[in-house]
């Protein structure tokens, strides 16, 4: 395993050999070469969200929301294992011509494990949804497999944006985030703690905004209290990128550059993304900070690059360029999204049979957008196939398959001379000519995504509410209503109002951004060559009127633990063409209180179709002032069965899941008892009255 005591011993003696303005030159992201110490320069930004990111050619993943989908934690370790090897790869090939430009290095600032607690949030895609147990449980698999487990770390993952992070994307550089203490340590803090106390993550990051009062990357409270002196976090902290700046630009808490910058690193930001730490001189020179705090950020960082073996010959520097989209990695990549599909509705059109069809109709104007497989922060891949062309490929010549774009994506013309709608004729055509249509709306990371961003440069990302644009609305309802039997797949990263897809539609599919093999892995969801498991990580509201205000940070009334207002699709929910239910939940032994409890569920496929499902157990503790409104996710398992399968799961329910945080932030017992739900949905009426399916009660008298 690794020594961190002898890698700090390293930077320790060799930071002891610069100067203060070598030392300060390191503590930004693009840290030029110290030629005289055989230091080379480094640029510490990359990104591995769901793939090595806009650094050329890697395999291109499900974005995170769609991994979150699957539910599957061996998966997410696999795929950051994947991550990380190409990381590996272009680095090796990178170093050797010279080229140590950003985004070719082997500190990956991923995950974002944000609680996506509103649908507006345009980056909320990048996250594993709305609930902290199902964040922490997939960002520690996640992490182990960016970091491996070997001599050195094979990359370094980063826990962003701490803490209390998800929009409004407009107002992210001046917000202040007000949260109390129940709110914190229930919800928005519980993910983090995870990744640093079980998967020892090398970084944490920052947020722009502030959190009650304080930046995010000068906070007190959250820096210094939590992460370095509860949680005993040894890694470095780096800020959001320019975020120092906004001390003094947005936030006002600072005069200038200078006294931001000795804030920021005061507080015990090592690493600056951005520019403001050229201002540490003259901050040295007007005694704001000290050369100890300088040096003890240097150490940190180089800390970090000793343990990445960037100094000495590891077994990574034979990873072969070879490694970046070999066969296998798209292959993964392929069952990461079969995985992630979520089947919201099925009347039992699906799954198609190809003997029975003669023309399939493919409409709308993500069926052939590349950039609707992506989502934000992603590669390049040397292939995307697209919904169409995964559909094309699967039925080769056996059937005709029909296109027509429909609408623009979110203009009301395509052709600039035209009348408005100027597609949907062309789309009503094709419908009228098809056994079926597969219908492909939703957005893609121009319309939601990050303020500034790549693909959002002009915007903010969020979205305004949940409805599609007008143009597609108008597309959705003119095929709805022509009677042949449509399947709406919507590939967003987030919740839309899909009430009409749900009340018309013979199916309904929530594809997500799903990756460069998005469009074959969606075909052999249609045609039966697997059968979907994913379930939603995020609850999709029927409308925006239940919600609070977006800037509002308190959990009243936001996502299914707090939920009042019955949801259109609940978080957990997601069918198959299985028939998986729980048929026995036992206590292995009787719980205890200061004891995990371990949970043995034996289920079984009553179908003749092979199928994936996953076993979810929440927890609602009883009589409780503390409790959520609403049961809340404390395990889960992905098991795969074949036809009439039946297996024996066992279920780990931490002991933390007894407890309830009070308004002083305090995990405390205050239950009478404890009820367990176990089963492949939520134990809400929605769910059940969805899926068909009850879930089995588990009570734990206290």
């Amino acid at each position: 395993m690794r020594d961190r005591k002898k890698a700090r011993e390293r930077a320790e003696a060799l930071v002891s050999q610069m100067t203060v303005d070598e030392m300060a030159s390191q503590l930004k992201f693009d840290a030029p070469a110290i030629e005289r110490l055989g230091i080379p320069a480094y640029n510490w930004w990359n990104e591995g969200l769901h793939g090595v990111a806009r650094a050329g050619t890697a395999t291109v993943f499900p974005q995170a929301i769609a991994m979150a989908a699957a539910w599957d934690t061996d998966l997410m370790k696999a795929e950051a294992s994947v991550i990380s090897e190409e990381a590996r790869a272009k680095y090796n090939e990178s170093i050797k011509h010279g080229d140590r430009d950003i985004y070719k290095g082997l500190t990956l600032w991923s995950p974002n494990v944000n609680i996506f607690r509103d649908p507006r949030w345009g980056r909320g895609h990048e996250t594993y949804g709305e609930d902290p147990t199902l964040t922490s449980r997939l960002a520690v698999p996640f992490i182990e497999g960016l970091q491996g487990d070997g001599e050195y770390l094979k990359t370094a993952g980063c826990a962003k944006h701490f803490a209390v992070h998800s929009g409004p994307e407009a107002l992210r550089h001046s917000f202040d985030a007000k949260a109390n203490k129940k709110d914190m340590y229930e919800t928005y803090l519980p993910a983090f703690e995870a990744c640093v106390k079980e998967a020892d993550v090398e970084a944490v990051m920052g947020a722009y905004n502030r959190t009650n009062g304080e930046p995010c990357c000068a906070s007190e409270e959250l820096m210094e209290h939590i992460l370095r002196e509860d949680w005993k976090f040894e890694g470095h902290y780096v800020s959001d990128c320019w975020a120092v700046r906004d001390f003094h630009e947005h936030h006002m808490v600072t005069k200038n550059g200078v006294e931001s910058s000795a804030l920021a690193l005061n507080k015990g930001c090592d690493l600056n993304c951005g520019c403001t730490y050229l201002c540490l001189k003259e901050a040295l020179n007007k005694r704001l900070t000290t050369k100890e705090k300088v040096k003890e950020a240097a150490i940190r960082l180089f800390t970090t690059r000793f343990l990445l073996g960037m100094f000495d010959e590891t077994e990574f520097d034979k990873i072969p360029y070879t490694a970046v989209e070999s066969k296998e990695h798209l292959e993964l990549s392929r069952k990461a999204a079969e995985e992630s599909i979520v089947l919201l509705k099925n009347n039992g059109i699906l799954p198609l049979k190809k003997e029975e069809l003669k023309i399939i109709g493919v409409i709308g104007p993500n069926a052939d957008n590349r950039s609707s497989l992506d989502g934000n922060y992603h590669g390049t891949a040397s292939r995307y196939i697209t919904a169409l062309e995964g559909i094309q490929d699967y039925v080769g010549d056996d059937v005709r398959v029909m296109y027509a774009k429909g609408s623009h994506l979110f203009l009301d013309k395509e052709e600039a001379l035209a009348q408005e709608d100027d597609r949907i004729a062309e789309a009503l055509s094709v419908a009228e000519h098809s056994d079926v249509v597969v219908l492909c709306i939703g957005l893609d990371e121009s319309l939601e995504g990050e303020e500034g961003d790549t693909g959002n440069a002009y915007a903010s990302g969020d979205k305004e509410n949940l409805e599609f644009p007008k143009s597609q609305q108008r597309l959705m309802h003119a095929v709805l209503e022509t009677g042949k039997k449509v399947i709406v797949c919507n590939f967003t990263g987030s919740a839309m109002n899909l009430s009409e897809a749900e009340e018309k539609a013979d199916a309904v599919i929530q594809a997500w951004y799903p990756g460069s093999q998005g469009g074959k892995a969606l075909a052999n969801i249609l045609f039966g060559e697997v059968s979907p498991s994913g379930k939603l990580p995020i609850t999709f509201y029927r409308t925006l009127d239940e919600l609070p205000d977006f800037t509002d940070y308190s959990m009243k009334g936001r996502t299914y633990r707090y939920l009042t207002e019955e949801p259109l699709y609940p978080f957990g929910y997601g069918l198959s063409y299985g028939d998986v239910q729980v048929e026995k939940a036992e206590f292995a032994k009787a719980p205890e209180k200061e004891q995990d409890a371990e949970i043995r569920v034996t289920v079984k496929n009553h179908s003749e179709v092979a199928t994936r499902d996953v076993v979810e157990v929440y927890i609602k503790n009883q009589d409780s002032k503390y409790a959520p409104v609403n049961p809340a996710l404390c395990g889960f398992a992905k098991v795969s069965l074949e036809a009439g399968e039946e297996k024996e799961l066992t279920i780990t329910v931490s002991k933390e899941a007894y407890k309830v945080v009070n308004d002083e932030g305090e995990k405390i017992f205050d239950s009478s008892s404890s009820v367990l739900f176990v089963g492949t949905n939520g134990p809400d009426k929605r769910s059940e009255a969805l899926a068909g399916k009850m879930t089995k009660q588990l009570v734990i008298n206290w």
